[in-house]
């Protein structure tokens, strides 16, 4: 049987795949042209961020930025809070996923739309909603306490909006286990504890990483959210970078702004790849 000839693509076709290819082009432009420039200037030998004419190339401003205490000192604050709050947020995240994936209860639907509420709800909407939480109960850490429990009311809030998105991940990720081994291994003695230690979490595993990276990411680089609920002993690194672009743009903004970025794109990568890594193993 002769096989049937493909149809030759048409004009319209083609014209149609031109111009989505042109859309493409201008849209990723539009999103990513500022973040190039930005990584580009500063690395500009100029006293002033703002300044687009390029003056030589020059390491000085990334020295800068490390050498400057109050700027290193909201960085580590930033990965403290990034730390904990992904801990947390992957144990809760992953214990709301198995309950999502396995359990069927009458609140369920009510249930997961509260689980997504953090998700879909702005943040400066979430941000005034918990600090308004924590004025009205006096959950604000008083100032001299020492580090890093200073951070508890900002790791506290990050947790909130951040596991939502570890428990999609990993709950993502629990649609591909094949239940037949999870019975197999009762059937022949395993307890619930040893079935979720040797067969389920493994399985969890590139979803947990993928859903812990992308919570590290959305701590690390949350403003808004920090901005309502940190004290003034309290600065993290977006919180820092903003108050001094509020003086001036200067290429040590422009440099550690790019160290943020970069980070952000290693571990967002990582976090897609470990998210897709156990379909590519099927």
């Amino acid at each position: 049987m002769a096989k049937a000839r493909a149809e030759r693509p048409g004009p319209f076709d083609y014209a149609r795949k031109r111009w989505l290819q042109i859309v493409f082009l201008l849209s990723t432009i539009f999103l990513y042209a500022p973040i190039i420039v930005l990584i580009i200037f500063s690395f500009n030998d100029s006293r002033r961020g703002g300044n687009v004419v390029w003056r030589g190339f020059t390491f000085d401003y990334y020295v800068k930025a490390a050498n400057n205490a109050s700027l290193m000192e909201a960085f580590g604050n930033s990965l403290m809070i990034a730390v904990v709050s992904t801990i947390f947020s992957v144990i809760l995240g992953a214990i709301t996923a198995v309950v999502l994936w396995r359990f069927r209860f009458p609140a369920k639907p009510g249930y997961e739309g509260l689980v997504a509420l953090p998700i879909v709800v702005p943040e400066i909407c979430l941000g005034v909603a918990i600090a308004v939480f924590y004025s009205y109960f006096n959950l604000y850490v008083p100032p001299g306490t020492p580090w890093p429990f200073n951070l508890t009311n900002i790791i506290i809030a990050h947790i909130t909006f951040s596991f939502p998105f570890a428990a999609m991940v990993i709950r993502t990720r629990l649609t591909s286990f094949n239940r037949e081994m999870e019975e197999a291994a009762k059937d022949l003695g395993a307890t619930e504890f040893q079935v979720f230690r040797d067969i389920l979490l493994p399985h969890m595993k590139p979803g947990l990483i993928a859903g812990g990276l992308l919570a590290f990411t959305l701590s690390l680089d949350d403003f808004v959210i920090t901005f309502f609920t940190s004290g003034p002993d309290t600065v993290t690194f977006p919180v820092k970078v903003y108050s001094m672009v509020r003086f001036s743009v200067t290429p040590e903004i422009n440099a550690a702004s790019t160290v943020l970025i970069l980070i952000t794109l290693v571990l967002t990568a990582i976090a897609m790849r470990f998210q897709s890594f156990g379909d590519e193993r099927r």
